[in-house]
């Protein structure tokens, strides 16, 4: 018997989050066996029962697939964009994982390590602030950054008035741009750009190098490849 909660089972199949697969069964989008189904305790069997999101079939496949990419500056990170604007969604294999989707964002300007899957659960392991997953950043900012500032980035720094987490920060090279590697483990819109802006050193160039342990390696700009077993055990979830 392969049992679990109806949102656990749309997040595995690559429907929606867990969280926003809860909103999907409340507004009646989502049947068991013929029958719409709005109780998020429902607990279906994957291997019997009949599950379908406005109509469509929802099968738990036997793996998921789970890709890194190396993303330019240039793309934002969505899967559709009505303005015509470059996307993400040109770089990754689409036409073979069809339910592929991003973990968390990554701003327009801003290059490096983003992860896509058709786990959701897996999704929302990555995004929640209790599992501390550092993501690592490379940051070169405008000026030379004292070590008082440096010793607020890691204490935190007040944001829509209030703190951020605690930053791991590391000042690499000083000069009129300096370059830090910064580690935070929160996910707020435009977060390392505004406590460096915070501190008065604007970011001129900023890349996400890590995720936890899994780091960008030789991957080049623009290019993706598959996870592992040992970038899972990186990622340590």
């Amino acid at each position: 018997m392969n049992e679990m909660r109806l949102q656990r089972f749309l997040a595995r199949a690559g429907v929606a989050s867990r969280r926003a697969s809860e909103e999907l069964i409340t507004s009646g989008r989502v049947t068991v066996n013929g029958q719409v189904v709005r109780e998020l305790g429902t607990r279906v069997d994957a291997d019997k029962d009949a599950v379908a999101f406005d109509g469509r079939a929802v099968v738990l496949e036997a793996s998921h697939v789970t890709i890194m990419l190396n993303k330019p500056c240039g793309y934002i990170t969505t899967m559709k964009d009505e303005r015509g604007r470059a996307s993400v969604a040109e770089l990754i294999p689409l036409d073979e994982y069809p339910a592929l989707f991003p973990i968390g964002r990554l701003d327009k300007d801003t290059s490096g390590l983003l992860l896509f899957t058709d786990d959701g659960e897996l999704g929302d392991k990555l995004l929640h602030p209790r599992h501390h997953i550092g993501k690592t950043y490379l940051a070169t900012i405008q000026g030379m950054p004292t070590q008082e500032e440096i010793a607020c980035l890691r204490t935190g720094i007040e944001l829509d008035g209030r703190m951020t987490a605690p930053a791991e920060c590391e000042l690499l090279a000083k000069g009129r741009l300096s370059e830090v590697r910064i580690q935070i483990f929160e996910g707020r819109n435009r977060q390392v750009r505004r406590m460096f802006e915070a501190i008065g050193h604007p970011v001129v160039k900023l890349e996400r190098v890590a995720i936890g342990g899994l780091s960008l390696g030789e991957l080049e700009r623009g290019t993706w490849r598959q996870l592992t077993a040992d970038d899972f055990a990186a990622l340590n979830i």
